[in-house]
């Protein structure tokens, strides 16, 4: 959904539900990797996550996860208790 540079990738959380609704999404699971190989989430990835489930609640889609993949690894937000 979005290009970046090395350290940051702007999402637009507007952007992703436009999306899952265009495809008739019922739900979303989030993907996106971090390139330095620690898949801990940022305060920028928990703040977009929270504002995508918010926007999602409100129009009837589930956001099930957001995983984020690094070297070797991947994380869930779900596990975490983060959703």
């Amino acid at each position: 959904m979005s290009t970046g540079t090395v350290d940051h990738v702007p999402v637009c959380p507007r952007e992703v539900i436009k999306r899952a609704l265009l495809l008739n999404a019922s739900a979303l699971i989030l993907i996106h990797n971090h390139p330095s190989g620690d898949p801990t989430p940022s305060e920028a990835d928990l703040s977009m996550t929270k504002e995508i489930q918010k926007g999602c609640k409100y129009l009837g889609l589930t956001l099930h996860d957001h995983i984020i993949v690094g070297a070797g690894t991947e994380l869930s937000l779900r596990a975490l208790g983060k959703l």
